[in-house]
This record gives C-alpha cells, structure tokens and sequence, in this order.
C-alpha cells in the first residue's frame, strides 16, 4: 500500500481535517463577532464623544457670553487709564464704555473697583468703588456687599501666585464660584497693577436666561439626542437645572462630568446616556449580522458534518461491499469446487458402484441448489438497484399462504435440528401481496434464524390479526441483535461483527431484500431483539377492508427516481 493509499484510509488524518475545518469555521465565527461588536463599540464611543464635544461646545457658549463684553480691555493703554484716574478719580470714557456693555446684558448686576493695595474691604481707611449707571462714574460704595469683598481677596491671592514680569497680558480674570467675576487692570510698562474691577453675577438671569435656553437648544428632547443633561453645584449637592424634568438625578448614572473652563468652578455639566436613535440603530443591525451570521454558520457546519457524515457512510458502504466481493466470490468458489471435483471424478470413471455415484449425485445437487440461492439473491439486489423488481399483486389470505410455507419447509428447518411451530388461532383477513414475495420473506427470515441460533434451536411463527393490520411474526433463540445496530441490519452489504457472528458465513443481503419486498407489497418490518435472548421480526401488511373484488392479478413495477433511490407505488 502506497502512503497516499494510507493517507486516504486513515481514520485519524479524516478527521484531524475535519477538526480544523470545525476550528477554521469556528475561529471565522469568532473573528466576525469580534468584528461587529468592536464595530458596535466604535459607533457608540463616536456618539459619545460627540456627546462630549457638545458639552464642550456648551460651555464654550456660556464662556463666551461671560468674556465677550471684555475683549476690549486688552487693547486699552493702562498708562491712560492710570494717568485718568490718578488725575480726576475717573476712567476714561472708552473704558466707560465696557462697563456700560457689562450691564447692559444684564447678566452683571453691580460693578465695583479698588485701586491696588488700598483694598478698602479690610483697611477701612480706603473706600469701595461703585460704578454708577446713571452717572457713568465710580462712587464710594456704603454698603460693600461680602461676595464683592471676596473676589477682591481672591484676585489680590491669585497675583501673587505669578510673577508680573513674564505675564503678557493687560489684565487677569478670576471667579468667585457664581457669585463675582474680577479683573485685575494690570500695567505691562511697568509691571504693576493699576486696581481690581469686580463684575458681580446676576444668578437668577445666569440660570433662566443664559444656561436654560442655552441647554434646550443645544440637546432638545432625551429622545432626540439621547442625552440627559443636569446642571449641578456639587458643592450644595443642588440640581440647578434639567435638560427633562422625567428624569431623575442619581450619581450612579452618571456616564460624562464636564466643567466650565476656567469660571463656575462649582458647578458641573452631569449627563447620561440613553438609547439613542443611532445607538438603537447599531444595536439593531448588530443583531440582524449575528442572526444571518449564527445561520450561515450553522448551515457551514452542518454541510461539513453532512458531507463529513456521508463520506463515513460512503466509505463503510465501500468497505462492506469490498469484504461482501470477497465473500461472495469465496461462496462461488465452493460449491462450483465441490461440484467440479464430483463431476470429474464421475466423468473420469473411478466411481463404478450405485450407492458411491448416487452420493455424488446428492452432491452435486445440493451444491446446486446452495448455488442457485446464491445467485438469486444477487438477481434481488440487481433488480432492487436498476429499479425491475415486478410485484405480481392479488389478493390472498394470508395466513394461508404463510401456512403453506410452514408445511413446505418444516421438514427442512426440523432436519437442521430446530423445534420448528406456528400459531394458527388468528385468521388473518385478506390482503394485496405478491405471493412469491411473501414466501421469500419467510424465506430469507427463516435462514436467518437458523443461521444466527447455536444453542437453543427454536423457531415460531405467529399470526397477527387486528383492524388495521394483518401480518405475522418470527421468532427465534438465537444470539440476538445489539441495540445501537438494529438500525443499520436492513443496510445494504451490513453485517454485525462479533464474537457471536463472527464465523457464521452471509453476504449482508437477507435482510435487505426482505425490508425492499415488504415495502413493494404496501408493508412494514419491525424488530425486536437482544442479545442473548433471539430476535422477532414482525412484518404487516394493509387488509382489504370493504367490498372488495380481488383482482385476477394485478403486476406492478418498482419505479425508480433519477437519483437512483428505491420508492413504493400506490395500489392501483
């Protein structure tokens, strides 16, 4: 045997190869689910990090609406201003202008000035600036609010947190939380600070009138952006505003905390995410890709385990037929051996005496007889395959004719040593069979018994009548049939291989041909067995119920489909 022979009938390479191919598939699965939920993963991170950038987005809006006013400051000349005021306790009117801008927006309700070091909040001997509306001028303040004192300290401390000598702009803004907003006017020529402007923040107008409709418009409804967005001061542990009053605020939730750049250090933007649309979307076509993925591989791997099955099949069918060749010619070889060697000895002359030549004779016709059972078994099979097997149909009594088999061939089975019996109490109603058939199933399920019992030689045949059913079983004492192979012994060539049956001589054709004929006359066969304790087969077959006229004889032909497969026809 070559090593590609070898390759090619070994078991284990068979299915190593389908093993990996399981694995292949397998690893492709999980390549692809990898895949769609990493593609799942990727869309709802880019919705998110939208998310985040329109939170950014928002509060880049609400700084803006904070500095706009003060763009101006850092064009102004300091000298100029340090000279104004130095000269007439005044700012200049273009400086004015900014203050009058400031509270025209309404979002600063008071403003409020102290010259640098003369912080009049804790030297009493140094006033507070108020800047009058009316006027347009900074008059001493009375009553210095405690939050205007604040800020002043909070900008005084941030100046001394930088050295003024690298600092490269006119001015520094610094927050109070939500309460003020200050300036420190500084003087770039000589590094100094010219005063401190403080802006006090109008909070009911900052909520309502700036962050509220700022919110509505920038996320809309949680349906439409699928976002919930609160506006909290973590320091008072207080929900300042909703993007939808349906929803209620818990930490737990909380999927982004964005806070304001630079300004309301206290308060922070808290969102979660709902489904949204877009969301809800890739979740959607992730499911309908693992639906149409699961599919597709579960029809690849039930091709492979199809085509993997099939050729086991095929390739025991193969191996039965191969051992079925070799047996059958051996069976061949025999009684033509047999007969060959009685026939040339006759012919030859060396028997002379009556009694030797009659024991020939018996020989030879045996042989013959062995021979011709040989050969029509392998006609059944022929004819099963090509599709030309003739059902000669009429109507008989069947148990008649099962009796009649039983009283042709109970002296033969009784010469083989078996008790050989049958039941006649049932009357069997009549049915639409071929009688040759019949006798051959008999035959064939007769044979077998007798070759399958060693020791306790027994066979029965019963009779089974009901309504619906007329038939008759068989059997036996014999060695039995395991559980697991009683499907396969009405296979083709299938013979069960054991200690048991090891030496009893068949070709795996019997019981085949029995399943076929039965089937063309409009029946079933069942079995039951075990091993150790014999086997029954039970065959039954359709009664003629009604007024039914038999037919003189009714020939029909097993049909054959183009795949070759064998099919029973309807009664005609």
């Amino acid at each position: 045997m070559t090593l590609l022979e070898r390759f090619k009938k070994s078991d284990t390479t068979r299915w190593f190869f389908f093993g990996i191919a399981i694995l292949a598939v397998l690893a492709l699965t999980a390549m692809n689910i990898y895949s769609l939920y990493a593609l799942r993963d990727s869309t709802i991170e880019s919705a998110m990090e939208n998310r985040k950038f329109q939170l950014e987005e928002y509060t880049n809006h609400v700084s803006h609406h904070f500095y706009k006013p003060f763009r101006g400051i850092r064009h102004l000349d300091m000298n100029d201003l340090e000279e104004s005021w130095e000269a007439s306790g005044r700012f200049p009117a273009h400086f004015n202008e900014v203050l009058f801008t400031a509270l025209a927006d309404s979002l600063f309700s008071d403003i409020y000035y102290i010259p640098d070091k003369k912080n009049g909040c804790h030297k009493p001997k140094y006033p507070v600036y108020r800047f009058d509306y009316q006027s347009g001028q900074f008059l001493t303040s009375t009553d210095t609010p405690k939050e205007v004192c604040d800020g002043f300290g909070i900008s005084i401390s941030g100046l001394n947190t930088i050295s003024l000598d690298d600092y490269r702009f006119n001015n520094k803004m610094v927050f109070d939380a939500h309460r003020t907003m200050t300036s420190a006017l500084i003087n770039l020529s000589d590094h100094s600070v010219l005063g401190h402007i403080n802006f006090v923040i109008n909070r009911e107008y900052l909520l309502n009138r700036i962050l509220q409709p700022a919110l509505e418009s920038k996320f809309g409804s949680p349906e439409e952006s699928g976002l919930v967005v609160w506006l909290r001061d973590w320091m008072q542990d207080e929900i300042l505003l909703s993007s939808s009053d349906d929803y209620k605020f818990s930490r737990e939730i909380v999927n982004i905390r964005q806070r304001f750049p630079g300004f309301l250090d206290t308060w922070t933007l808290d969102a979660t995410f709902l489904k949204s649309p877009m969301v809800a979307a890739t979740q959607a076509s992730l499911n309908r890709n693992l639906i149409v993925l699961g599919f597709a591989v579960f029809v690849l791997v039930g091709a492979l385990f199809f085509i993997f099955i099939n050729a086991q099949k095929e390739r025991e069918f193969t191996q039965r037929q191969t051992a079925f060749l070799a047996n059958v010619t051996h069976e061949l070889k025999t009684p033509l051996a047999v007969m060959q060697a009685a026939g040339e000895n006759i012919s030859d002359g060396r028997i002379s005496d009556g009694n030797s030549l009659k024991s020939y004779g018996e020989h030879i016709y045996l042989e013959a007889v062995r021979l011709r059972k040989m050969i029509d078994q392998l006609l059944d099979v022929a004819k099963v395959d090509s599709g030309q097997t003739v059902v000669n149909s009429s109507a008989h009594q069947l148990d008649e004719l099962v009796n009649d088999y039983y009283e042709k061939n109970k002296g033969y089975v009784e010469s083989k040593g078996f008790n050989f019996t049958i039941n006649r109490s049932s009357k069997l109603p009549m049915v639409l069979v071929d009688s040759e058939h019949v006798e051959t199933i008999l035959g064939n399920l007769i044979e077998n018994s007798i070759k399958y019992s060693t020791k306790n030689k027994s066979i029965s045949i019963d009779l089974i009548a009901s309504d619906k059913t007329a038939g008759f079983s068989i059997r036996d004492s014999g060695v039995g049939i395991p559980k697991k192979q009683q499907k396969n012994i009405f296979k083709k060539f299938y013979r069960i291989e054991n200690s048991m049956t090891s030496k009893i001589k068949g070709h795996g054709l019997g019981l085949s041909i029995v399943k076929n004929l039965v089937e063309l006359n409009g029946g079933t066969i069942d079995v039951t067995s075990e091993p150790g304790n014999g086997s029954e087969f039970s065959v039954y077959f359709r009664p003629i119920t009604g007024n039914y006229e038999a037919p003189h004889s009714e020939k029909r032909t097993q049909k054959s489909k183009s795949d070759g497969k064998v099919t029973k026809e309807e009664y005609a």
